[in-house]
């Protein structure tokens, strides 16, 4: 049974209302609600005790991208916990696809990928994780010919490539965000990942251009259900909740909708393309990603 739950970018959008199903839940004794701002976190956590009636969350200051926040996170957990959600992350935080941060990678691969993988390191080294990891994926790792987002394609899935991707050499001076925010979403790693499908009510779209931000919200919203491209905030949200909670999701694959839509009940997208499920190229990843971990 699951009693604990962390959850990273727990303060609005998927993770918020993750937090709040969970919540829901018999045998749900804590939820720690990750995220970097002290005052945003309190005030998600005080709205989630109004909405549940419940005061079983807690607040764990978590810095996407910053690696050291991440291990202090550890260190100052003073309890394991049974399931870790990391939800947390966006289309590079308002900087510039092509800066690189501290420790050598694009600020899109550093919210998405390097974090998580430094706090689900930590947790297990520390043998703070008893039970099952989520990482959220996105559709547009398969690719949405529908929304224009091809599908990302390494040329031969080496670790050389990998780096391309984390460094950002891959894609020069790229404007458009989709592009480099499918390859962050590869699920590359070993571990349960599931995609919440395109969603209303978050905030990852904050970071685009002004102009595609103008085009979602006025425009996306109303026409993209329509085609089974949109559900609303807790259908996404679910899908974690799911995720967690079932075991038929089984670690090492990647589970989001049905082709072509981004909407309804999802399947292991290892039966859509069998690279996805290939152990060395996820070995490939894994090692691509280690290169820019330094060790405390």
């Amino acid at each position: 049974m699951i009693k604990t739950i962390m959850i990273t970018g727990a303060n609005s959008g998927l993770g918020k209302d993750a937090a709040r199903q969970f919540a829901l839940q018999d045998g749900v004794e804590k939820i720690y609600l990750a995220y970097r701002n002290e005052q945003s976190a309190q005030d998600a956590k005080s709205e989630l005790e109004k909405l549940t009636g419940r005061k079983i969350f807690e607040i764990i200051l978590v810095d996407v991208p910053n690696l050291n926040s991440a291990r202090t996170a550890v260190l100052n957990l003073a309890e394991p916990i049974d399931a870790l959600v990391m939800n947390g992350g966006g289309m590079g935080g308002g900087k510039k696809l092509s800066d690189l941060n501290q420790d050598g990678v694009t600020q899109m691969f550093a919210v998405n990928v390097l974090d998580h993988v430094v706090l689900l390191e930590e947790l297990l080294k520390a043998k703070k994780l008893t039970q099952v990891a989520l990482c959220a994926g996105s559709e547009a790792a398969r690719g949405i010919p529908k929304m224009g987002i091809k599908r990302p394609v390494l040329a031969n899935s080496t670790v050389e490539d990998f780096v391309s991707v984390i460094d950002g050499s891959l894609f020069g001076k790229v404007l458009d965000p989709m592009k480099p925010y499918a390859y962050t979403k590869y699920p590359g790693v070993r571990l349960i990942t599931v995609s919440p499908g395109s969603t209303d009510g978050t905030v990852v779209m904050n970071d685009l251009p002004e102009i595609m931000k103008f085009m979602f919200n006025k425009i996306g919203k109303r026409i993209m259900p329509m085609f089974g491209l949109l559900h609303k905030l807790e259908f996404g949200a679910k899908r974690y909740v799911d995720g967690i909670n079932d075991a038929q999701f089984e670690g090492g694959h990647f589970y989001a909708s049905e082709k072509p839509i981004l909407t309804g009940s999802i399947v292991d997208h290892g039966t859509i393309f069998t690279d996805i499920d290939n152990q060395k190229i996820q070995d490939n990843a894994f090692q691509a990603i280690h290169q820019f971990i330094k060790e405390e």
